[in-house]
């Protein structure tokens, strides 16, 4: 029987050579500029290509978006990157994230020393992501609409996965007194990363980026 891509992949790619690989994604991250010591290492103890499609797996440790079931989009590391940057997430912090993806971010934030409560819209990518991420790692996978949080609990780090028009009042009341909130604010494809603290800071918009738009609801069927 003749290997498939994902296991040919393993044979080829052993520890020694999946270690070199990841410190030259890092290396090249930091040829962009991201200099976050904290992401970095992060990044580089998480392999991307574990949560890539098999069929892009390649392209894993290339700054590219990468297409997901059910339509969605795996960001870009170098935007992640950025993301996690404004984040400042913390050993010990308690992080939202909105739009679970394909889990990568999820076992980053986890990485970084989170405890993190992800929210996924698709059923598909939920279940898919839950089996990717280590099962020990502090973090519990909701099949959710996170664009319409009804929880109770407030976090001290919100993340939102995506492009939306409008930061949700849901997000600002589940935000800690000091925390952090990170999104992509304005249209899919054309964004401006936006970092949101309570008053007197309010808003800070950063630097554009490409995020897929978040869509509403929970898909039951995907």
């Amino acid at each position: 029987m003749q290997p498939d891509g994902a296991a040919e992949a393993a044979l080829r790619d052993g520890p020694a050579e999946e270690a070199v690989g990841n410190a030259a994604f890092v290396l090249s991250l930091l040829g962009r500029g991201l200099r976050d010591r904290a992401v970095l290492r992060a990044m580089e103890r998480v392999p991307r290509a574990r949560f890539a499609p098999p069929e892009h797996a390649d392209l894993a440790r290339r700054d590219l978006a990468l297409p997901l079931a059910c339509g969605a989009v795996m960001t870009a590391p170098g935007t992640v990157a950025r993301m996690l940057a404004l984040l400042r997430v913390a050993p010990g912090q308690r992080v939202l994230e909105v739009g679970t993806g394909s889990g990568y971010v999820t076992a980053l934030l986890a990485e970084l020393g989170a405890a993190v409560t992800s929210l996924e819209r698709y059923a598909t990518l939920a279940d898919a992501a839950r089996g990717r991420i280590t099962p020990d790692a502090p973090v519990t996978v909701l099949h959710a609409d996170g664009l319409d949080w009804a929880g109770m609990e407030t976090f001290d780090r919100i993340l939102v996965n995506g492009a939306v028009g409008a930061l949700s009042p849901a997000w600002i009341a589940a935000l800690a007194p000091d925390g952090r909130l990170v999104a992509g604010l304005g249209h899919a494809g054309d964004c401006r990363l936006t970092l949101y603290r309570h008053a007197p800071e309010g808003c800070e918009t950063g630097p554009p980026a490409r995020l897929a738009g978040l869509v509403p609801g929970r898909a039951l069927a995907l």
